[in-house]
């Protein structure tokens, strides 16, 4: 009753490509504040709207634009000289059974609080706020009213996902969360949040590029931060290959850290940052411009078009599908035999209820055997999911997912 097809996938699967290009935006990088914090005011909104109300109602934070201010780098700590500015738009509910919520100041509260706790020198001066929350259209509020155990779908919209993640993605991904895990910062402050790392992967060969500013508190000179650096470049390449010894695989491993620095041309020539994040006078930043939800940019991979981070999580597909489908292909792949890759695609029929998808898409890779002899496996692996979809959408609710 829910379109399910099975079929077989005709293409190689990732890792016998010669080539694979991953890229990891790290916790720092603009884009990636921007759907950290929109999705954080989404579950804060459903928080309260839930306590008010006893249900999530009609909201959708998923447009920001993160502006880059305007620093001074000096040796011994630099100074902020124009702050960065959050614009926070799209459509909130405002006022329902007579009751009004404070939209405007839990937008703000939510994102200081996210600032607070992930950049460690983004002091609340240094960002300035601009609401742009309005209430939504008729039709789509009205979603919200026509009750009934799952909601329809606020969208036609297609999603895809996979599992698993090749060699070369989980060591972008891993790559990047060590780099800016706690344990790391504690034995290297002075590395700042915003770090990028670029994979490459051709045959055995994989090259990583990382880029990771130095906080200029900790810098005396330049030659101190070249000192720092290579301690940096110590620590990833300690880290690298005993990922590689770790997980058993036969790769020939490099990497470079901040390629475009240049001796000799003081603060001009090395990557230093004041504040952790280049979008204190670098790079603006925006939501849906970042990782996609399972925390990479796969460009060898089918991906989805829509931005998750910030939509609401009961009636828009282009958050729920879009991770639904990587957590579909992610089951099939651990439950059913001999799948060595799983393509999960979903389409969405704008009204239905998004429990009835229009599409629902398994393509697969085997080890061995036939896409024949799964079918029936896969196919329930799907249903399934799809049966309990009001309990995956409370899970985005909560914030218990992360999305970038």
């Amino acid at each position: 009753m829910r379109n399910i097809t099975v079929e077989e996938f005709r293409a190689s699967c990732a890792t016998a490509q010669q080539l694979e290009i991953v890229e990891r935006k790290g916790l720092g990088h603009p884009d990636s504040i921007c759907d950290a914090i929109m999705d954080r005011i989404s579950v804060r909104l459903s928080e309260e709207y839930l306590q008010e109300f006893g249900e999530i109602l009609h909201h959708n934070v998923d447009k920001c634009l993160l502006v880059a201010g305007e620093v001074t780098g000096i040796f011994g700590g630099g100074m902020v000289v124009d702050p960065m500015r959050l614009v926070i738009g799209d459509r909130a509910t405002f006022s329902a059974e007579g009751k009004d919520i404070d939209v405007h100041n839990i937008a703000i509260d939510t994102s200081r609080r996210w600032l607070d706790d992930n950049l460690r020198f983004v002091e609340p001066e240094f960002m300035e706020y601009q609401v742009e929350l309005k209430p939504g259209s008729a039709e789509l509020t009205d979603i919200f009213r026509r009750k009934g155990e799952v909601l329809g779908a606020n969208d036609t919209s297609a999603a895809v996902g996979y599992a698993p993640l090749s060699f070369t993605e989980r060591m972008v991904l891993d790559s990047e969360k060590y780099l800016n895990s706690p344990e790391f910062k504690e034995e290297h402050p002075e590395s700042g949040e915003d770090i990028k790392v670029m994979g490459v992967r051709k045959g055995k060969d994989l090259d990583l590029t990382v880029a990771m500013p130095i906080v200029d508190r900790f810098l005396e000179s330049e030659e101190h931060y070249f000192r720092m650096k290579n301690d940096l470049m110590d620590a990833i390449e300690n880290f690298a290959s005993g990922y590689v010894e770790e997980k058993g695989v036969s790769m020939n491993t490099t990497f470079s850290l901040n390629n475009l620095d240049m001796p000799g041309r003081g603060m001009k020539g090395i990557y230093t940052t004041v504040t952790g994040t280049s979008a204190e006078d670098a790079d603006c930043g925006q939501v849906g411009r970042g990782n996609r939800v399972n925390g990479i940019i796969p460009l060898n991979r089918p991906v989805s078009s829509e931005a998750a981070a910030g939509k609401n999580p009961v009636s828009h597909v282009g958050k729920i599908y879009n991770i639904l489908s990587h957590r579909i292909a992610d089951r099939i792949y651990a439950n059913v035999p001999d799948v060595e890759e799983a393509y999960v695609w979903l389409l969405s029929d704008i009204g239905a209820p998004i429990d009835q998808p229009k599409v629902a898409a398994a393509q697969l890779v085997m080890k061995k055997g036939t896409v024949e002899s799964v079918k029936d496996e896969v196919a329930e692996v799907m249903d399934s999911e799809l049966e309990n979809i009001k309990e995956f959408t409370m899970e985005l609710a909560r914030g218990m997912i992360s999305l970038y």
